[in-house]
């Protein structure tokens, strides 16, 4: 990935978490805060929560353990004889039928006996509400101790997923949630009764290994989110492997993701036995409603400069610019600020209140432009955003495209099958190799951007 590490990035979560004031265990599906962050924990990273969820034509590759077992898909929720709580949940989510993905993901996650999974699927295509059905689905509410563990690369995805969680389980308050993220603190030497714990793959271990809070041969279900992520980062990949094995031989694994590399496929089913796949093809991966162009410059003050020039048309509704590391996320949002502009930063060193309220203000519509680093490139759903702007482009630690974090990022705009733009810098020969190697990548043309002519951004932007 990019300069800025996600499990970096999680430990300084996790060590921000500590001093936020708020007692993140609880006895029902609510993180029992203040009024104040509560309504901040509302807005934040409201994922996937929408009655128009991306209309996608792409077709799944479905490759199944057992190849001579009929394969199901399911076109209404009643097929899926859902709990009548749930079924309540998922229609008070706005969720009419099931999206693509859903389709056929939610019969092999509920089948019986249990089936291990790992699924592609693009953003806001519905995958967070895919795999929290099928942890719901599979909890006893009678029995009071962990049986579904949820982990997620970072502080962010976890409280997003619980939000998830919270509605689709809102008529089903047998069923409660707790957090395990480092600011949530124990007493040592209890057991958990919440049947569904969500948090960072370290804070999970501890509370599985070190302190005994979770009895993880009694888990039936573990979920990776964000799996390559979580896998393909090292710290990560460790500790959601050390989790792994101490789940029972019959707990269902499920792993989500957008996106995929090839060694990171071989790996997952090297650690997930039998699974079925659920696999997008190469050329379908970036979303057909987001237009992408790139802007030619020589130098960053020329840059500058020309997302100075665009401005007025970006800020008909809202957009998010990427930048490759805080120093230069800090630099853009001050210069951004000295013209006038008001703009918010968000990067990896604030602490998590911090970055709570940040989000909060630009989902609000407080600020129109958010400055950011690749911290923002994953789960960060704010519906009005029409327009992405790669400041920089994005580069692995060796100086090669990242075509993940390019996907992710992107995939901030052209949501809930909206139109979106995304627009790159390019300030040198080296940067315009980057693009045309993510071009090819993705089989998508990028088309030269005129900021002279800004009709066709305007026209977009609104």
């Amino acid at each position: 990935m990019a300069t800025d590490s996600w499990a970096q990035a999680v430990d300084e979560q996790e060590a921000a978490a500590e001093s936020v004031s708020i007692n993140l265990r609880n006895t029902s599906t609510t993180a029992n805060a203040t009024d104040s962050k509560d309504k901040a924990a509302q807005s934040l990273l409201n994922k996937l929560i929408r009655n128009n969820l991306v209309n996608t034509t792409n077709q799944v590759e479905v490759l199944q353990k057992d190849p001579n077992s009929p394969l199901y898909s399911v076109k209404s929720f009643e097929e899926l004889r859902l709990k009548p709580q749930l079924l309540q949940g998922v229609y008070g989510m706005g969720f009419n039928r099931p999206s693509k993905i859903q389709e056929t993901a939610l019969p092999m996650m509920l089948a019986e006996p249990p089936q291990n999974l790992i699924a592609q699927s693009q953003s806001g295509t519905g995958k967070t509400a895919a795999f929290v059905l099928a942890m719901l689905s599979h909890v006893d509410p009678n029995n009071k101790y962990p049986q579904c563990l949820c982990v997620s690369p970072t502080y962010e995805l976890a409280l997003q997923t619980g939000k998830v969680i919270e509605q689709m389980g809102k008529h089903y308050p047998e069923v409660q949630l707790v957090y395990a993220i480092r600011g949530n603190k124990l007493q040592r030497g209890m057991k958990l009764q919440e049947q569904i714990v969500i948090g960072t793959p370290g804070t999970m271990l501890d509370w599985c290994g070190k302190f005994k809070f979770i009895d993880p041969k009694k888990v039936k279900v573990f979920v990776l989110d964000e799996a390559d992520v979580m896998i393909a980062t090292q710290g990560h990949q460790d500790q959601s492997i050390r989790i792994q094995r101490m789940l029972p031989k019959n707990c269902q694994m499920l792993l989500f993701s957008a996106t995929f590399e090839e060694s990171v496929w071989n790996f997952a089913q090297r650690i997930v036995p039998d699974p079925n796949i659920i696999k997008l093809k190469r050329e379908e991966e970036t979303l057909d409603t987001i237009k992408q162009y790139y802007v030619l410059c020589n130098c960053k003050e020329e840059k500058f400069q020309a997302l100075c020039n665009i401005y007025g048309a970006i800020t008909i509704a809202q957009a998010m610019i990427f930048c490759h590391t805080r120093k230069t996320a800090g630099w853009l949002a001050g210069e951004l600020s000295r013209e006038g502009h008001q703009v918010a930063l968000l990067s990896g060193e604030m602490q998590v209140e911090q970055r709570a309220a940040v989000i909060e203000r630009f989902r609000d519509g407080k600020e129109k432009v958010l400055v950011t680093t690749n911290v923002c490139a994953r789960g960060i759903d704010v519906e009005q955003v029409s327009v992405v702007i790669n400041f920089d482009l994005p580069v692995d630690k060796d100086g090669n495209p990242d075509n993940e974090t390019y996907l992710h990022r992107i995939g901030r705009t052209g949501r809930f099958g909206k139109r979106g733009l995304a627009i790159n810098m390019v300030d040198s020969k080296m940067s315009m190799n980057i693009l045309n190697r993510i071009q090819e990548h993705f089989n998508k043309k990028i088309e030269k951007l005129d900021t002279d002519d800004l009709d066709e951004i305007e026209k977009i932007a609104s």
